[in-house]
């Protein structure tokens, strides 16, 4: 198949790379921009890369920057984006830009109410779907009165998190009491609205996901299940270690919310399943590519691909099916996942090699695209160096 239209990625973290990776090794011409840190990171052999303006704090100039890129191109490009922020802005931008780039999103206020968890929040009780016990917090007299109704240890959340992460590396902070609580409660504070949750009991197989892409008219064209092995920092972080798996009951409960919420062009729903009542509970709403959509193509349901094809006009088949059992491996983190559970007896050596049977997938490992598994590999061993230092 012969394609024309080129694409255009806007991230360069692990999430873009498995775009690229997916797009040019079907002969996709791929132009790939991050800003300086990312870029210097992420960049990609199979993609023309560059330094973009920040979506943050410099609209105007990225605006700009992604016109003059199309007009640079024969052909409209197909346009993805990776990150909350190129979400944002692309939805904010979307006339201006549909005019030069080929996209799918739902409604601007949708896509700010699934990044707002408070909003997030509110649409779950509304559409009568189970969450963790959440309070949200004003003043120091609500935070009493939600102590009085917790039980420790909880979590403490950012309202909207890609903006909370830009002053704090973390998803979530672990609180184990009060006093705790109000000790770092000010503090976190400071970086933007927060939410206090009751921690779900369960390990990190506990987690699922379900994905869909959904066209113009809201038609199903790709469905995909899956389930968390393992994530980092053990805690609460990201995905290291995947596996493909058809949820009939997960697809039960997320195909109606999502159709509810008219979430047009890709969406995922993470759960977390509660051993206490068999309850799959919600956890985020993203009206974009995961981290760990690379999965898909693997598992015969090639959600980035299928993007590009719906886009340009190939009119693809609806891709309901998936093959089960595909590991998707994020290389460095799996490592230090299995050096800090291994630290209280969490996981084994023969664990960690069992992790590698069967078929399976790399977040960033690629013979013909090294380096953004090299420059991944050695940030992610330096910071972990970093914070070992420190604990000493």
């Amino acid at each position: 198949m012969m394609f024309t239209h080129p694409a255009v990625v806007l991230d360069l973290s692990a999430n873009g790379v498995g775009i690229i990776h997916t797009l040019a090794r079907k002969g996709i011409d791929v132009y790939a921009f991050d800003t300086e840190g990312p870029y210097s990171k992420g960049k990609s052999r199979l993609a023309h890369c560059a330094v973009c303006p920040s979506p943050l704090t410099q609209e105007e100039e990225l605006l700009s920057f992604l016109i003059q890129t199309s007009e640079s191109l024969d052909h409209k490009p197909v346009l993805y984006a990776g990150a909350d922020d190129y979400v944002v802005f692309i939805s904010k931008y979307r006339r201006e830009l549909s005019s030069y780039y080929l996209f799918l999103y739902p409604d601007h206020s949708t896509i700010m109410d699934l990044l707002d968890k408070k909003r997030t929040y509110e649409l779950a009780v509304q559409h009568h779907v189970p969450t963790a016990k959440t309070f949200f917090i004003e003043d120091e007299q609500q935070l009493d009165e939600a102590i009085a109704q917790l039980e420790f240890p909880c979590i403490l959340k950012p309202v909207f998190g890609h903006e909370f992460r830009k002053h704090v590396n973390k998803k979530a902070i672990h609180i184990e009491n009060a006093d705790m609580l109000k000790e770092v409660y000010p503090a976190y504070r400071a970086f933007g609205e927060l939410i206090i949750q009751e921690i779900i009991p369960g390990d990190n197989q506990c987690f699922y996901k379900i994905a869909t892409f959904f066209d113009e008219n809201m038609r199903l064209l790709a469905l995909f299940t899956l389930q968390k092995n393992h994530q980092f920092p053990a805690q609460f972080g990201t995905g290291a270690h995947i596996v493909s798996r058809r949820i009939p009951e997960l697809v039960e409960e997320g195909l109606p919310l999502l159709k509810a919420l008219n979430l047009k062009g890709i969406g995922m729903i993470e759960y977390k399943k509660d051993p206490r009542d068999g309850r799959y509970k919600l956890i985020e709403i993203n009206p974009r590519f995961w981290l760990t959509h690379s999965l898909t193509g693997a598992s015969g349901v090639d959600f980035a691909y299928f993007y590009y094809l719906h886009l340009t006009g190939h009119h693809p088949a609806p891709s309901l099916q998936q093959t089960d059992g595909v590991q998707w491996i994020y290389l460095v983190r799996y490592f230090l996942t299995f050096l800090e559970k291994r630290k209280n007896g969490g996981m084994s050596v023969k664990d960690f090699l069992d992790g590698f049977r069967g078929k399976k997938v790399f977040a960033l490992l690629a013979l013909d695209d090294p380096m953004p598994f090299i420059r991944s590999t050695l940030s992610h061993l330096k910071n972990a160096w970093k914070k070992n230092r420190r604990s000493e």
